[in-house]
């Protein structure tokens, strides 16, 4: 355990009220045949020193599984490491899980290491250039100050210690990122003017890719680094049959600086970006003791160019614009947002397609894309073998995304986000302040769900083609709507569209791309609300719960609906959407794209 952190003269930046086993900690949340939701904080049951000189020491706290544990200790092998440089104003911590062959079945639903800072201290927060700001104090959580929300993370401000915080909103979900902007973040204290910076240089040992989001800072005052959780996914590491499994998670990077006399502390968050990008660059660091952390030379990568072709848009091949780009475990086309147990490594190809991979870990992967304007997921048709010190270079690659048709019309637009749907102004009485001027994070205020039934109190949401705008008439997520008795129902939106004629021999599809779904339905009706069963239904299991922690989304789902000829009528059209299931205010769906495709002479 982290029980203190001496710095710049103060003797420790970290919470002395808390018990020593509750301030600086790795810790796990796992399930096993015997267990349920155990909380683990992972203490150590041998201690070594790894490598020790005058330029650097590394050492290591481990704790070994074994037969006579099952059901009382998750089953894995856990190696703790902590490393210090010369020079260098901060300490560096990773960790070695390794499931041995033959070992218990179980899931872990999180791994990551908390740092629970000086309250009296680190009252101002900072995750990125636009969010940053005062924060309520721990105690402003507790019943005297505060009214709990619609679950317990979310509280209204009532008689906050610092009175300017009143009738705010505090939610640790608001504060979250994607993995890929999720680098830096930490605390800034003023008096004295010391920041505290959680760095994380690479997104590789993380599970579900660049978009998968998660936790950073909160009221505490409290930083994280997430390696696994089912935050935004559902998603959990499954082990099953025994299998063998060994991991490095980390390095990540503590960091500390300071202002001198006069220097606005703030300016302490420019530095530790400045931090971060050196830590960036510095990766695959080079110091790690373990055997299991690949060094530079024992990396390989891989290089191409993406091209899409479609057709109906285009008749030649066209360059792959900023398409991510990545490297995960063998599986499906797009699986890689699901996937917990292997390393992942990503990339943006730039304006002409070509993308680079470096530093990639031997292993065998497969290579996944997709290209923002475009819908679906490539896959590269072979298995790839990085070995040491090669490029696998794959030459000009050809993704096809799904297409039959023209496009008859089409609603939003595919990113594999609701960002650019209508997302309203919060209830006056549920603000943080932090996103009032905001419009790009404007979804991570609180309760906005509820503000659907407040826009349509008679009827249900109505899209027409051609005359309504997806940026005012096309509300962010299709969720329940409340009623007078505090219970929830299902809603159905509808879709208008004319067809001047319908080409009896001719193919008509509709692509529905979702960015979220959350124990949900989707059913669809075309010209008739009534056919039972309904024309196409998805049963969406989904559980990333955007809609609760404030997130535009969660995971993709793709949907390629062939419609009947008979569906279909000279004239006016309409299509029914209907989520069904209406047990809580949070169960829902968020589109990401829709696409009507039939016939030219439609």
């Amino acid at each position: 355990m982290m029980t203190g952190v001496r710095y710049n003269g103060v003797d420790n930046l970290m919470e002395v009220h808390n018990r020593e086993d509750s301030r600086g900690y790795w810790d796990l949340v796992w399930d096993g045949t015997k267990a349920y939701g155990i909380f683990d904080k992972i203490k150590g049951t041998k201690f070594r020193i790894i490598f020790q000189s005058e330029e650097q020491v590394e050492v290591s706290f481990t704790r070994t599984w074994t037969p006579s544990l099952n059901g009382t200790l998750v089953p894995l092998n856990i190696d703790k490491r902590f490393v210090m440089l010369r020079g260098s104003s901060g300490f560096y911590t990773y960790a070695i899980f390794e499931h041995q062959k033959g070992w218990p079945d179980f899931d872990i639903a999180e791994i990551r290491v908390v740092f629970r800072l000086n309250k009296d201290k680190f009252h101002y927060m900072a995750i990125s250039d636009n969010k940053q700001r005062i924060m309520p104090m721990p105690e402003d959580r507790t019943p005297e100050r505060c009214q709990q929300l619609a679950y317990p993370e979310a509280v209204l401000l009532t008689n906050p210690i610092n009175p300017q915080l009143k009738g705010d909103v505090d939610d640790k979900y608001q504060y979250s990122c994607e993995d890929q902007d999720n680098k830096v973040h930490g605390w800034i204290s003023f008096d004295p003017p010391i920041g505290f910076w959680q760095i994380t240089p690479s997104d590789e040992f993380r599970t579900g890719g660049p978009l998968k989001q998660d936790l950073t800072s909160h009221v505490g005052p409290t930083t994280l680094a997430m390696f696994v959780s089912s935050h935004y996914s559902g998603e959990v590491l499954k082990f099953r049959y025994g299998e063998y499994w060994k991991k490095v998670f980390g390095p990540v990077f503590v960091y500390l600086n300071s202002a001198s006399d006069g220097k606005n502390p703030k300016a302490l968050w420019q530095d530790a970006k400045m931090q971060m990008q050196r830590e960036v660059k510095s990766w695959p660091y080079s110091f790690p003791g373990s055997k299991d952390f690949q060094k530079s030379s024992e990396r390989g990568s891989v290089s191409g160019k993406l091209l899409v072709r479609d057709r109906y848009i285009h008749g030649e091949d066209i360059d792959a614009n900023g398409s991510y780009v990545g490297l995960a475990l063998p599986g499906e086309a797009g699986s890689w947002q699901r996937e917990c147990k292997g390393y992942q490594f990503w990339t943006r190809a730039d304006a002409n397609g070509s993308f680079s991979i470096r530093n990639v870990r031997t292993g065998q992967y497969n290579l996944y894309a997709w290209v923002p304007g475009f819908i679906g997921d490539y896959k590269y048709n072979a298995t790839i073998t990085i070995t040491s010190g090669n490029n696998v270079d794959l030459g000009d690659l050809v993704f096809e995304p799904p297409r039959d048709g023209v496009t008859l019309w089409e609603i939003g637009i595919p990113d594999r986000s609701a960002a650019e749907f209508y997302i309203p102004n919060p209830n006056l009485k549920y603000v943080n302040r932090l996103y009032i001027n905001d419009s790009a994070d404007r979804f991570r205020q609180y309760g906005l769900w509820e503000r659907y039934a407040d826009l349509y109190p008679n009827r249900d949401l109505v899209y027409t083609i051609g005359e309504s705008d997806y940026k005012n008439d096309w509300f962010f997520a299709q969720v329940t709507r409340k009623t007078d008795q505090n219970s929830y129902k299902p809603t159905t939106w509808q879709i208008k569209f004319h067809l001047d004629s319908v080409n009896p021999s001719g193919s008509y599809n509709l692509r529905v791309a979702l960015a979220s779904a959350t124990h949900s339905k989707l059913q669809v009706h075309f010209n008739n609300l009534k056919a039972n069963p309904p024309h196409f239904t998805a049963e969406l299991n989904g559980k990333d719960n955007a809609i609760a922690r404030h997130g535009i989304h969660g995971l993709y789902w793709l949907y390629n609906i062939n419609i009947q000829n008979n569906w279909l009528v000279q004239g006016d059209n309409t299509i029914f959407l209907t989520q069904p299931n209406s047990q809580s205010p949070f169960q829902g769906i968020m589109y990401d794209y829709i696409r009507m495709e039939g016939p030219s002479n439609s």
